[in-house]
C-alpha cells in the first residue's frame, strides 16, 4: 500500500530534487530549463517557495512516500485570500508514477487548502501536450473539467504563464469535502 506525507522545503534536499527534475519526462512536463534542474536552481526554487510561503502567496511542500523517500513536490500556487483561491501544481519523479501517489499528494494539499487556508476553488491546469497530467486531473472524482470559459480570467492568467495553451479545470471546496469526508465515512 503507497502511502505519502507532506513535509516543508528544506535546502538539504536540493540534489536528490534536482535528480527527479532533470529526468527528460519530468523536465519536459514542467518545461524547465537544464539550467532551472540543476542543483543551483532547485536550491533556489526551494529558496522562493519558503519565501513565498511566509509571503502567504503559495504553500508548497515536498512529498516523501512510505520509504521516506523524496517523491515529488506539490504547490497551493497564487493564493487570493480575497477571492478564497489558488492553483495546484503536483509534480512526481518519473519512477513514482503511475503508483497512486499523485491522488495521495492532490487529497492532503486540497484538505489544507480548503480547511486550513478557507479556500473556495483550487484550479488545476495542464499544457496541451501534457496529457498525463490531463488524464492524472481527469481520475479525480471532485474535479470539474474543462472550465475554461466559466472561470476566463483564471484560464487566461494560466496560459500567460505558461506561455502556451492549456486547460482549466477546478476543485469546488463543496464537491471536494463531500468527497472525502463520504469517502472517509464509507472507507
Amino acid at each position: 500500500m503507497v502511502c505519502i506525507h507532506l513535509v516543508s522545503h528544506d535546502i538539504k534536499y536540493a540534489e536528490e530534487m534536482s535528480k527527479l527534475t532533470s529526468i527528460p519526462d519530468v523536465r519536459n512536463a514542467l518545461g524547465m530549463t537544464d539550467i532551472q534542474c540543476s542543483i543551483a536552481g532547485t536550491r533556489d526554487f526551494i529558496r522562493l517557495m519558503q519565501l513565498e510561503e511566509r509571503l502567504g502567496q503559495q504553500f508548497s511542500r515536498m512529498i516523501f512516500n512510505e520509504k521516506n523517500q523524496l517523491i515529488g513536490v506539490t504547490s497551493l500556487k497564487g493564493i487570493d485570500e480575497e477571492q478564497k483561491l489558488c492553483h495546484i501544481g503536483t509534480w512526481l519523479g518519473r519512477p513514482y508514477w503511475g503508483k497512486g501517489y499523485n491522488q495521495l499528494a492532490k487529497m492532503e494539499i486540497l484538505k489544507i487548502a480548503f480547511e486550513k487556508l478557507q479556500l473556495n476553488y483550487v484550479f488545476a491546469g495542464a499544457r496541451i501536450e501534457n496529457i498525463r497530467s490531463q488524464k492524472a486531473q481527469a481520475k479525480l472524482p471532485y474535479m470539474t473539467l474543462h472550465v475554461e470559459h466559466q472561470f476566463f480570467s483564471e484560464w487566461k492568467k494560466l496560459e500567460q504563464q505558461e506561455r502556451t495553451p492549456c486547460i482549466l479545470n477546478v476543485v469546488r471546496k463543496e464537491d471536494f469535502l463531500d468527497w472525502y469526508y463520504q469517502d472517509i465515512a464509507v472507507g
